[in-house]
């Protein structure tokens, strides 16, 4: 056995395992297999190690001090499979990035005095910064506070993450196929979708069109539904030219992300709170990893409020009319986020949540080479 220093933080609505580069190998091949073997995969229960059998709290953060001139500290994301031999890197987590900046004051990469401070990220995977503001005491990030987010059990102090210029962040095109909206043939006929990439990239499909509300829960999402969902986002995984659709579920199963958009209908959310359809412009049902999303990715709702400003997509087509900041409803409740656009810079800034959960040590089953 060998044991490896591991933080393990939540950001936002998902949780994972924070490294240090210089902790963990450093080649591609000997990382996904330390990774692996650290959550416990393959294997649907991930019993033997630290990821908890859901796509949200398999993820993995690696962080090292950046030479960029623009930025504090280097933020690579993994997503670790839960049943497959695969770790993807191909996009990130905005929920997990809002813990990348916390993290590097409490692990002192940046050196913050009390009071509101500010860490630059470099996202590797994306090859994008975003900006983390928040607030420091006693030369550790705060954790306590009164902002309260869907999907997370009660309140935390707010932090301030700002995705700035997301655009094609992973195909390196806002609209993969130079299209707002793309007609697909599909086994269930031929449907539109918009596919569009501002922090990771997304693809809409309406509800109406999959024979769905656009207000489910994600208990009401069977096999048969996800099947649909699934057959669309693989489709669109060709079209970003990332693999064949027939090979998407195995060989690309992060990105594109597979959303399902509805305009605005009274709803009742995971604590059963209810919504009317003038609590919110857009109805946005997410996908991770094949299976529902609880609440919804931050990138999500960087890429939703982006495609929003995309006429002819389907995204705008349901949010012409909205005024201000973007209200976004998904199963865990309602998610505003602010667009901003200088004539020099194009971003989206959240309001999310951190907390540190566990320092110490990992222990592996096999042994790696630093």
């Amino acid at each position: 056995m060998r044991a490896f220093p591991c933080v393990i933080m939540r950001g936002g609505t998902s949780k994972g395992a924070f490294f240090k580069a210089e902790d963990i190998p450093a080649d591609k091949v000997a990382r996904d297999a330390f990774l692996l073997d650290v959550m416990g995969s393959p294997d649907a229960r991930q019993i033997d190690g630290l990821g908890g059998a859901n796509s949200l709290t398999s993820k993995v953060a690696i962080i090292g001090k950046s030479q960029r001139d623009d930025a504090d500290v280097d933020y690579t994301f993994a997503q670790v499979s839960i049943t497959d031999s695969l770790v993807d890197t191909k996009g990130n987590c905005g929920n997990i990035s809002s813990a990348v900046g916390p993290y590097a004051v409490n692990e002192k990469f940046v050196d913050a005095k009390d009071g509101m401070t500010s860490v630059r990220i470099y996202n590797t995977n994306t090859q994008k910064i975003i900006i983390s503001t928040f607030a420091v005491k006693d030369g550790m990030a705060v954790e306590k506070g009164e902002l309260e987010i869907p999907g997370v059990p009660g309140c935390g102090a707010s932090i301030e993450v700002t995705f700035s210029d997301p655009e094609g962040a992973v195909t390196n095109k806002l609209l993969p196929t130079d299209k707002s909206i793309d007609t697909i043939t599909t086994s269930f006929g031929q449907i539109p979708i918009s596919i569009v990439d501002a922090g990771n990239p997304l693809v809409f499909m309406k509800a109406s069109d999959l024979g769905l509300k656009g207000t489910e829960l994600s208990s009401e999402f069977d096999e048969a539904k996800l099947a649909r969902i699934e057959e669309v986002r693989s489709i669109a995984a060709e079209l970003c030219g990332f693999c064949a659709k027939e090979d998407a579920t195995k060989q690309s199963p992060a990105v594109p992300k597979a959303t399902v958009i509805e305009i605005p209908k009274a709803y009742s959310d995971m604590k059963k709170r209810a919504w009317t359809e003038q609590s919110y412009d857009i109805s946005l049902r997410m996908m991770s990893m094949q299976k529902p999303h609880q609440a919804l990715a931050v990138t999500g709702a960087v890429c939703v409020t982006f495609a929003s400003k995309v006429e002819g997509s389907l995204v705008h087509e349901i949010t012409k009319n909205a005024q201000g900041d973007l209200r976004i409803g998904h199963p865990g409740g309602v998610m505003q986020t602010k667009y901003y656009d200088d004539g020099t810079k194009k971003g989206v800034t959240v309001l999310r949540t951190a907390r540190l959960i566990m320092k110490g040590v990992v222990y592996t089953k096999n042994d790696f080479k630093l």
